[in-house]
């Protein structure tokens, strides 16, 4: 059967791709770490710190799921040329449509897998810290910050990861005019970090009486959440820490005390934000974290090549320094002007379906290219 035969063609094609999907896994590695984190836990006193438990709980559960994840792909490859074979002996056309599928889901399944080779930098692992300020376009810029916020919201709801609001600053009349949020998730950094840049959103503005075609940005600012204990030594005099109250519903408590945190460093001019915690020292905490975690990537950033694989760059929040633009008038069409990936199903995207943006912007990386630097306006 010729349509077979193109099947089991196309199925060979990827012997040689899936043998070095496995080795760039480095799986015998992973198994030798599984087992020596085993050994870990039947000492005695492994629970005593539990945070530490914790850690080592999940990244047992990470090498385990990637391991099983590449074995059951190997199975997925074998059975389907076993079903081939079979189909062909009894020369049933009946099943081809059937192989068809099956052969679609294996590719589907490895296209992930390989993906996940390509989360190889030094944070890729991390939850991520997602930061989104409106720019130019008033409050229109402010409800295009709340439509990033839900599509992100929805995306990691899509992964099974869980999200904690930080810190938010609502609009004047609408939306937000910044927020920022902590997305938890094995390689949450990984793939955000595609996602730091400008957002160009070019729609009919619903806050303009005259049904005007209106043009606005949001900022988006990823970066890892590092958990461990950073040795990274800030003098009192380089910062200023602001003590104000939450901006939002929270209960009672939130709008009796003041337990919000603003932390200034003057040498950086960066500034961290932190209400989500019930405490204000639970908040400070945080807020530090979240500034010695900038200040580690600051650092790292005097290498210029590192740069790019850590932070990409930010231009003006403006004209002409997006990396995505987001066309809903006159037509509907999302394109990322780094990678050329495009989708005319703006609404999938907006409702969490970035991965063909992940993807691609992972893809493009490994190939190598440069930090972008802004975008046509014409795009």
């Amino acid at each position: 059967m010729v349509a077979l035969d193109q099947i089991k063609y196309e199925l060979n094609q990827y012997a040689a791709p899936l043998k070095e999907v496995g080795e760039s896994l480095d799986l015998e590695k992973k198994g030798f770490r599984v087992e020596e984190i085993e050994g870990i836990m039947e000492e005695e006193g492994f629970w005593n710190d539990a945070a530490k438990a914790q850690n080592y709980m999940k990244e047992l559960k990470n090498l385990k799921d990637t391991i099983q994840e590449y074995k059951d792909l190997e199975a997925q490859y074998n059975d389907l040329y076993d079903l081939i074979e079979m189909v062909n002996e009894e020369n049933d056309e009946s099943m081809v449509e059937e192989v068809q599928a099956e052969f679609e889901r294996f590719t589907n399944n490895f296209e992930e897998v390989r993906l996940a080779t390509l989360l190889d930098g030094e944070f890729d692992k991390n939850n991520a810290i997602v930061t989104l300020h409106a720019g130019a376009g008033g409050t229109e810029a402010c409800d295009w910050c709340s439509m990033l916020y839900r599509m992100y919201s929805m995306w990691a709801q899509s992964k099974g990861f869980s999200l904690e609001l930080l810190d938010f600053l609502e609009g004047d009349e609408a939306g937000y005019k910044s927020v920022t949020m902590q997305i938890n998730g094995m390689n949450a950094y990984g793939h955000l970090k595609s996602e730091h840049g400008v957002h160009r959103l070019v729609r009919i503005s619903p806050f303009n009486a005259q049904a005007k075609r209106q043009t606005s940005f949001v900022s988006c600012d990823v970066m890892p959440d590092i958990e461990e204990d950073l040795d990274i030594d800030i003098p009192d005099d380089d910062i200023r820490i602001d003590v104000f109250r939450s901006s939002g519903a929270g209960g009672q408590k939130v709008n009796k005390t003041s337990s919000a945190i603003r932390i200034t460093h003057f040498p950086t001019g960066i500034v961290v934000s932190c209400q989500n915690e019930r405490s204000q020292y639970q908040n400070k905490d945080k807020a530090m974290q979240i500034l010695k975690s900038k200040l580690l990537i600051l650092k790292q950033q005097e290498n210029l090549d590192k740069t790019a694989d850590i932070r990409g760059e930010i231009k003006d929040n403006n004209f002409g320094s997006q990396i995505r633009s987001y066309f809903l008038q006159p037509y509907k069409m999302i394109k990322d002007l780094r990678t050329g990936v495009s989708t005319a199903n703006a609404d999938a995207v907006l409702n969490g379906g970035i991965d063909l943006f992940i993807n691609g912007y992972l893809k493009w990386l490994k190939q190598g290219c440069p930090p972008y630097k802004g975008g046509d306006l014409t795009e």
